[in-house]
C-alpha cells in the first residue's frame, strides 16, 4: 500500500509537493537562482523566462507568444526580439526572423527570359533568312522569315508589357479556399484580416507601426549624361536609389471559416508582395523645396539632397487589413500554418487575352486596399 505524498500551498495558491521551508530563525532568507522551466512553443525555440519583469506572457490559441516586450538572447546573451537596428548606411536593420526583400523582388519569372528570347529569335532568323536567301536566290523567303519575326515580336513585346497586368487579374480572379477543409500539403488562397506575429514592423518614412509589410522605396530620374548612383539605369528614366522591404510572420484570419493561422512569411522565406505603394514624395523641375523630415531621412542614409528628381514611394500591410495569402497548409502539433509552396505557380496560358504563362515563386500576398484607408482595430 503506498504512502501519501506530503504536500502544500504556497502564498499564490498553488499546491505545490514536498514540507514547506521552516527558515531558522534570524537566518536570511535563501533564495534561488534556478530559473523555471521555459515555456515551449510549437515551431519556436524555448521562451526564457520573464519572472520579475512585472509583464505578462500572453500566448495566442495558435501557440505563438506575440507579447512585443519578450527578451530574446542572441549571441551575446542580450537583446530584444525584433528591435531593429540601424546599419552605417541608415536602413533599418532586422534580425533573421524578418524577411529582407530586394528592389523589384517579387520572384517573377519568365518576363526577363522572354525579352531574351526575342532577341535570340530576331538574330536567328535573319541569319537563317539569309542563309536561304543566298541558296535559294527568292527573296520570298526573306518575306516569310520577317513577318514570322514581326509576329513572334509583337507576342513578347506584348507580354512584357502586359505579364504584371495580367498576372494581377489572374490573382484576383483566383478563388478563395477555407481553411477548415484544407488538408495538409494542400495550395490554397486564404483572405481575411490580419494581424501582428511577435515581431509588429514599422515603415521608415511615415513611421506607420503595426505593420506586417513595410516597403519604402527612392526613385531618381536619369537625364542626359546626368551621372545617378543605379547600376544599369537609363537615361531618361527612373531609377531606384534606396529599397527598404521587409515582411516577418504575422496571423490571418479566414473571412469564411474564422480559423486564424500562422504565414510564415519571415526567416528568408521567399515572398512575393503585390502592395501597391503611394508617393509621399515628389521632388521635380517646380519643386524645388525638401521638407526637413526628408532632408534627415536622406541624410540618414548617406544620401544626396542635390539637384536630382527624385520621388519616394511607400506602401505597408498594416495590422487590421484585409490581405489575400497564397501559398501552402502546413498542420504541426495542432497549429495552422500558410507556408511558401515548394514550386513555383504558374498562371497558365491565357489565349484570349495574349499571355503566355507567367510563374511565380514563394508566398503570393496581395492587399487592395488603399494605404490611407481605415483598418479595422485589432
Amino acid at each position: 500500500m503506498g504512502t501519501r505524498v506530503p504536500s502544500h500551498q504556497l502564498s499564490n495558491g498553488l499546491y505545490v509537493s514536498g514540507q514547506p521551508d521552516h527558515p531558522t530563525p534570524g537566518s536570511p532568507p535563501v533564495l534561488t537562482t534556478e530559473p523555471p522551466t521555459p515555456i515551449k512553443t510549437s515551431g519556436s525555440d524555448p521562451v526564457p523566462n520573464q519572472s520579475g519583469s512585472g509583464q505578462m506572457i500572453q500566448l495566442q490559441p495558435t501557440g505563438l507568444i506575440t507579447s512585443r516586450s519578450l527578451e530574446m538572447s542572441g549571441e551575446n546573451g542580450s537583446g530584444r526580439a525584433g528591435d531593429p537596428d540601424t546599419d552605417p548606411a541608415g536602413k533599418t536593420v532586422y534580425g533573421s526572423s524578418v524577411t529582407t526583400l530586394g528592389y523589384d523582388e517579387v520572384w517573377l519569372l519568365g518576363v526577363r527570359g522572354w525579352r531574351r528570347l526575342m532577341w535570340v529569335l530576331v538574330v536567328v532568323g535573319l541569319l537563317v533568312g539569309g542563309l536561304v536567301t543566298v541558296v535559294v536566290k527568292k527573296a520570298v523567303v526573306v518575306v516569310v522569315v520577317v513577318t514570322v519575326l514581326v509576329v513572334v515580336m509583337v507576342v513578347v513585346m506584348w507580354n512584357c508589357g502586359w505579364k504584371k497586368r495580367g498576372l494581377l487579374g489572374y490573382l484576383k480572379e483566383y478563388p478563395d479556399d477555407e481553411l477548415r477543409g484544407a488538408v495538409d500539403g494542400q495550395f490554397v488562397k486564404i483572405t481575411g484580416i490580419v494581424t501582428c506575429g511577435s515581431i509588429p514592423l514599422e515603415s521608415s518614412f511615415q513611421k506607420v507601426e503595426r505593420c506586417v509589410y513595410v516597403s519604402t522605396e527612392l526613385f531618381e530620374h536619369k537625364r542626359g549624361t546626368w551621372k545617378l548612383g543605379v547600376a544599369n539605369h537609363c537615361c531618361f528614366s527612373w531609377g531606384c536609389s534606396n529599397s527598404e522591404k521587409y515582411v516577418a510572420d504575422f496571423y490571418i484570419s479566414d473571412s469564411r471559416s474564422g480559423l486564424r493561422a500562422l504565414v510564415k512569411a519571415g526567416y528568408g522565406a521567399k515572398v512575393a508582395p503585390f502592395v501597391k505603394e503611394a508617393t509621399v514624395v515628389d521632388i521635380t523641375k517646380e519643386k524645388r523645396e525638401l521638407s526637413p523630415r526628408f532632408l534627415e531621412w536622406l541624410a540618414d542614409r548617406s544620401l544626396s539632397s542635390d539637384d536630382r528628381i527624385m520621388r519616394l514611394k511607400e506602401g505597408y500591410i498594416k495590422e487590421g487589413s484585409t490581405v489575400s495569402v497564397m501559398g501552402v497548409v502546413r498542420r504541426h502539433d495542432n497549429v495552422l500554418m500558410i507556408v511558401p509552396p515548394s514550386e513555383p505557380m504558374s498562371t497558365g496560358c491565357r489565349w484570349f487575352c495574349g499571355l503566355l504563362p507567367t510563374y511565380v515563386e514563394g508566398l503570393v500576398l496581395t492587399c487592395e486596399e488603399s494605404q490611407s484607408a481605415d483598418v479595422l482595430p485589432v
